[in-house]
C-alpha cells in the first residue's frame, strides 16, 4: 500500500520540486524575463491573460479533439485490415513507416493552399501525426495473434473472422489504450504547430503573438497550458485502460 501511494504522488513530487529549482535559479542568477521567466512570472501572466489563453485554449482543444477522433476511427480500421492479413501487412506496414518517417510540420503550407486559414490545417495536422501509432498498435495486436491460438479456435469451428473479432480485438485492447496516450500528446503538438503558421486563434497563434511582443511570461504561460490538457487526457487515457484492461497488467488482482 505505501508503494502504491509513493507512486501515486511521486510525479507531483518531481513537479513541485522541479518547479521550486527552476524559480530559484531564476532569482540566483537574475534571469531576465525576457529570456527564460520564473514560474512566479509565468503564473502572474496566467492569472493577468487568464481570459485570452482560456479562449485560445478552448480552440486548440476542441481542434485537436476533432483530429484526434479522425485519427482513431482511420487508424482502427486500417490497424484492423492491415493486422487481419499476413499479405496486408506485409505490404502495406513498409509504406506507412516510410510515410510516418515524413515531418508532418511540412504538410502545414500545403494543407493551408488547399484549406486556407483556419481549423482544416490544424484539424488534419492533428491526425496526420496521430493516427499511425493507433493503426501501428491495433495492426500489431491482432498480427502478434499466437498461431497456436488461432489453430485451437478454428479446431474448435471458430471462423477468421470470429478469431480476429471475438479473441484478436479484446487481445489488441492493451495496445489500443497504450496508442492512445501516445498518440493524443502527439495531436496537441500537430494542432500547435498548424496553429503558429496557419491559424489566428489558438494556442499556437498565442505563442506566436507573445513571442512577438517579447511577452515571453504569456508565451510559457500557453506551453503549460498545452501540456496540462495533454496531460489530463493522457491520465484519462490511463483512467480506462486501467478499469478496462486490468487483466493485462501484472499487480491488478492486488488492486
Amino acid at each position: 500500500m505505501k508503494q502504491k501511494t509513493l507512486e501515486r504522488w511521486s510525479p507531483w513530487v518531481l513537479l513541485v520540486v522541479s518547479i521550486l529549482i527552476w524559480e530559484g535559479l531564476c532569482r540566483a542568477f537574475n534571469v531576465s524575463e525576457f529570456v527564460f521567466p520564473s514560474p512566479s512570472r509565468i503564473a502572474m501572466q496566467t492569472i493577468e491573460f487568464k481570459d485570452v489563453i482560456a479562449g485560445h485554449a478552448w480552440r486548440t482543444f476542441w481542434v485537436t479533439m476533432v483530429g484526434f477522433g479522425i485519427a482513431i476511427v482511420v487508424g482502427v480500421l486500417l490497424g484492423f485490415i492491415i493486422g487481419s492479413s499476413r499479405l496486408a501487412y506485409a505490404a502495406v506496414y513498409p509504406l506507412m513507416t516510410a510515410f510516418n518517417a515524413l515531418p508532418k510540420a511540412a504538410f502545414v503550407p500545403i494543407l493551408v493552399v488547399w484549406f486556407g486559414i483556419g481549423i482544416g490545417p490544424a484539424i488534419l495536422t492533428a491526425f496526420l501525426i496521430s493516427f499511425f501509432p493507433i493503426m501501428v498498435n491495433i495492426a500489431t495486436g491482432l498480427a502478434t495473434l499466437e498461431p497456436e491460438l488461432e489453430d485451437v479456435l478454428r479446431v474448435l469451428g471458430a471462423k477468421r473472422w470470429d478469431v480476429l473479432v471475438k479473441v484478436g480485438l479484446p487481445r489488441s485492447m492493451p495496445y489500443f489504450y497504450g496508442s492512445l496516450k501516445v498518440a493524443i500528446t502527439l495531436a496537441f503538438v500537430g494542432t500547435t504547430v498548424s496553429e503558429m503558421t496557419a491559424a489566428n486563434e489558438g494556442i499556437g497563434y498565442l505563442l506566436i503573438s507573445a513571442g512577438s511582443a517579447m511577452q515571453m511570461g504569456l508565451a510559457f504561460s500557453g506551453l503549460v497550458v498545452v501540456g496540462a490538457m495533454a496531460m489530463i487526457m493522457y491520465e484519462l487515457f490511463s483512467y480506462i485502460e486501467k478499469h478496462t484492461t486490468a487483466w493485462a497488467h501484472r499487480g491488478s488482482q492486488g488492486e
